[in-house]
């Protein structure tokens, strides 16, 4: 499906237009012009995975593993990297990804059993690696929230990553682990502008219900940085000074950024949304991306991908640099370490020593 083939006006509350067509699958649906629905109900589905940790090799990720307690992500995000993992699934990285999740309602349980294992050796985790662990159905699920609780009583290190201020509820479990050195948390914000995130991130926190849950974790004593990501050149690589300026102003300690790719059919999704919402800007952010990304939508080598190359991104990467100096904050986190681990309760309430 080319992008001109995708309609224009999405579905309420969402940031893809439709769905884009599905690599591995033969069978495609579209719809006639102006028989598009208006709303689209999101489904949750069963995830029976038999593992929950994630481990890969990429240079590019400053973490050994991730544990996902959902795949595909309501909040709609229209540049998220991480659609493309639903084709897998036999879904589409469109409507699909943002209202067909699957749900790991047995997270808790496997990542129990997998701490208590006898080689198991604790290692810096990511919560999550590709969706959002916080997406809006944690609210009533609380798996995210199941798996914090295994991870705090065994103190194992875990990096957190949203945008949604739903993580303040789970302050309990975050200042247990930061006790031992064993957790940081980053908030991801892309822009200050509520408009903008209404239409770039339909579902998730507005930007300042993400300050906020800096300064309440903050407050804690939990360690708390900004993500400013992704930047979208032409887009909002221009906010960068204020973004970190407010989080600073909120309790943020460190910050990083990457820049927007856009791999496989991303680069559908979001030309349709920069059609409806930036119709006027659209050729000039997509030609500042396919700069960055080495003349392509999304750069295959390792170590140039998220922050990209050329002149855009060495912008972009002075513009952060200053503007993170006159904060006062950090670039890289505090470390997260292993040192207080110890194995889950056994079924009679003992808890092993280590």
């Amino acid at each position: 499906m080319r992008t001109d083939d995708l309609p224009v006006n999405r579905p309420r509350g969402r940031g893809a237009a439709a769905n884009t067509a599905q690599r591995f699958s033969a069978l495609q649906m579209t719809y006639d012009p102006g028989e598009e629905p208006e709303k689209v109900v999101t489904k949750f589905f069963q995830d029976h995975s038999s593992g929950i940790i994630s481990r890969h090799n990429s240079p590019d990720l400053p973490f050994e593993a991730s544990l996902n307690p959902y795949r595909g992500c309501e909040h709609g995000c229209a540049y998220c990297y991480a659609r493309p993992t639903h084709e897998w699934l036999g879904f589409s990285a469109g409507l699909d990804f943002e209202s067909r999740i699957m749900v790991k309602t047995e997270a808790p349980a496997l990542l129990r059993a997998e701490l208590a294992r006898e080689k198991y050796v604790p290692e810096r985790l990511s919560l999550s690696g590709v969706t959002d662990c916080y997406q809006p159905v944690e609210k009533r699920l609380e798996i995210t929230r199941g798996c914090l609780a295994v991870l705090a009583e065994c103190r194992h290190p875990v990096v957190m990553i949203t945008k949604n201020y739903l993580i303040t509820r789970d302050m309990d479990h975050l200042e247990e682990l930061a006790r031992h050195e064993a957790t940081a948390v980053y908030i991801s914000i892309t822009t200050l502008d509520a408009d903008l995130a209404r239409k770039l991130e339909p579902r998730a926190s507005s930007p300042q219900m993400r300050l906020e849950a800096i300064r309440n974790l903050a407050g804690q004593g939990i360690p708390v940085g900004v993500s400013v990501a992704p930047m979208i050149p032409g887009l909002n690589d221009s906010e960068i000074p204020a973004i970190l300026e407010a989080a600073r102003e909120a309790g943020a300690q460190f910050a990083g950024y990457t820049v927007v790719r856009l791999p496989f059919s991303v680069k559908e999704v979001f030309s349709s949304w920069l059609e409806e919402h930036f119709p006027g800007m659209k050729d000039k952010v997509l030609g500042r991306i396919e700069e960055t990304q080495g003349r392509t939508l999304s750069h295959p080598e390792f170590g140039k991908r998220l922050k990209g190359v050329g002149v855009w991104s060495e912008q972009i990467a002075q513009i952060f640099k200053i503007s993170l100096k006159r904060a006062g904050m950090l670039h890289r986190r505090p470390e997260v370490n292993a040192a207080a681990f110890r194995r889950p309760r056994e079924v009679g309430g003992q808890m092993e020593l280590w």
